[in-house]
């Protein structure tokens, strides 16, 4: 049955059919969501570790809600290497948010998000070199080229012009940080795209449901929020940006082609930029932007059929 949302219609491109129309602009809000995760972050004001708790707490609550209500909780039901996908997955997931979380205050929102989201290079090299995927020399080119332009994004070579923030860490350790958290996320891509029988779905919850447990003490050695603001930050951080955002998204992607979605998926890392200067007023300098421009070139030539999405960023 097509949609019939009148707001889609009108701003859609006439030529799309309906479906691919409702899909694009699901992704287009997804990712203009997820943008306005670093402020949840920063304004939550937690321990990056209790942020990560109470995200998968809240955001599993959510995913399981939502889960209920379209009738997939059946697909939680893991056995054999499925059960193993999903525990490491989880793991590494909780990995690449911590780090995600940490590295905001030591950067910012906007070079933390464009940093992370070099990921895809990780991607198509652990895939060549582990799972013997062919890989051409221009999507080598590709990357090196994008990696330069993650080198300009980070401001190093613009002088520092880029306004960092007063932190309790180094900026070269937040980037070390944006580092190890893009190559904890491609790990996750990779085991899922090895993994059998387990849906997205399936391994967003657990992913949750393994923070709950690991982090499970992480609460009582940092603290609870004091104030009632902060609650509400860390219930929109798991509620929105995991539950709202998993369902939006993946409504999208069910509508679109792979090219498509690879070009959506730059409104998630440009809409944090925006945020960032828009909330905290800090603006990339000439040379970053450049360097924005290099990645999202490079990462358009490198794009490949993926495995279907692991989680949310």
């Amino acid at each position: 049955m097509q949609n019939k949302t009148p707001v889609l219609q009108h701003f859609a491109a006439p030529g799309l059919p309906t479906r691919a129309r409702d899909g694009q602009w699901l992704l287009i809000a997804g990712g203009v969501l997820l943008g306005t995760l670093g402020v949840f972050v920063e304004e939550a004001g937690q321990n990056p570790l209790v942020t990560v708790w109470f995200r998968c707490a809240f955001g599993g609550l959510a995913l399981l809600l939502w889960g209920w209500a379209t009738g997939r909780l059946k697909e939680l039901r893991l056995e054999g290497r499925g059960r193993w996908v999903a525990c490491a997955s989880g793991g590494l997931m909780i990995l690449n948010w911590a780090l995600f979380f940490a590295a905001i205050p030591r950067t910012s929102i906007g070079v933390a998000t464009l940093a992370f989201h070099i990921q895809p290079i990780w991607v198509m090299a652990f895939g060549a070199l582990l799972l013997r995927e062919a890989v051409s020399p221009a999507q080598w080119g590709a990357s090196l080229v994008a990696l330069c332009g993650l080198a300009l994004t980070t401001g190093l070579f613009n002088e520092l012009q880029w306004t960092i923030p007063k932190g309790d860490g180094g900026y070269a350790t937040g980037l070390l940080m944006c580092l190890g958290g893009s190559l904890s996320y491609a790990a996750v891509t990779l085991i899922a795209k090895t993994g059998q029988n387990v849906s997205s779905y399936a391994l967003a919850v657990w992913q949750c449901v393994v923070g709950v447990v690991v982090m499970a003490w992480a609460p009582f050695v940092y603290g609870l929020p004091q104030e009632a603001s902060a609650w509400g930050w860390l219930a929109g951080l798991g509620v929105l940006h995991t539950g709202l955002a998993y369902a939006i998204l993946f409504a999208g992607m069910a509508r679109l082609a792979l090219g498509k979605i690879a070009v959506l998926q730059f409104v998630y890392p440009l809409t944090a930029v925006l945020v960032d200067w828009c909330v905290y007023g800090r603006t990339l300098g000439t040379v970053q932007l450049a360097g924005v421009a290099l990645m999202a070139l490079a990462l358009w030539t490198i794009r490949k059929p993926k495995p279907e999405a692991v989680g949310i960023a």
